[in-house]
């Protein structure tokens, strides 16, 4: 299936690991420029010399994304150096851990600030694009309970209302909106590679709980958001896709 998205133009923040950074290698390996952001300067250069590897342009710098000014300002710059922005995907987050003002005030910062900030950024951008898609990445834990209450699940279930809300405004425009949420990702150095070594047993009932024996992997996502993202897709916004193995077991109409 061609995807449509050779020589599309694509702002990824906070993806120099993870999910973000498979996301951009699945985007490059498509034929998209990339601009990336992290708060790291050698993740964000290894990252860009990654993307170049695989032919297509590619832009990064180290950015703190809670700076509103700094942030907004790198979007800006990224789709000039790419030289336009059609699609927009913010990854950063503060993740989870128990309840406390400061977890609140990170969450609220990164996970959905974070996501906000950087879309009003690159609207003026995706304006102007004939296939202009914004994917915002929430969580299952936004979904069900999980680990109890916490800011991160809070959060990322303000960020799938915030992105539903903003598909309907942005339709008339062409701009389409989507989220997806993953559900328990292992990844090399990430939280559940830290709560395997350091809490086994919590790691191994979560594989447990998930249908098909396992967690996912940060480039079966990617190609979720790729796809999501993609001009294939054109018909599809406002809607919140699910990437979990099955760990949630809600019905979902």
């Amino acid at each position: 299936m061609d995807l449509g998205l050779k020589g599309l133009k694509a702002v990824l923040a906070g993806a120099s690991k993870g999910i973000g950074r498979a996301t951009a290698e699945a985007l490059a390996d498509e034929g998209v420029d990339v601009a990336v952001c992290a708060r790291g300067q050698a993740g964000v250069d290894e990252t860009v010399a990654a993307l170049k590897a695989r032919g297509v342009k590619a832009t990064g710098a180290s950015v703190d994304m809670t700076d509103a000014a700094a942030y907004g300002a790198w979007v800006t710059r990224a789709a000039g150096e790419l030289g336009g922005c059609d699609i927009f995907i913010s990854f950063a987050s503060a993740s989870g851990g128990p309840a406390s003002e400061q977890t609140w005030k990170a969450t609220f910062d990164l996970d959905l600030l974070a996501t906000y900030r950087g879309i009003q950024a690159a609207l003026p951008f995706l304006e102007k694009s004939a296939a202009g898609s914004i994917v915002a990445i929430s969580s299952t834990a936004a979904l069900e309970d999980f680990f109890g209450p916490q800011a991160y699940n809070a959060m990322k279930a303000a960020v799938i209302n915030y992105a539903a809300a903003l598909s309907q405004q942005l339709a008339p425009k062409g701009i389409r909106v989507n989220t997806v949420s993953p559900g328990p990702v292992f990844v090399p150095g990430g939280s559940w590679d830290m709560i395997k070594t350091h809490m086994a047993a919590v790691y191994d009932q979560t594989v447990k709980n998930t249908p098909v024996g396992r967690l996912g992997d940060a480039a079966e996502v990617a190609r979720a958001i790729a796809f999501v993202a993609s001009p294939a897709c054109r018909f599809m916004t406002g809607a919140n896709i699910v990437i979990d193995g099955g760990i949630t077991k809600r019905v979902q109409y």
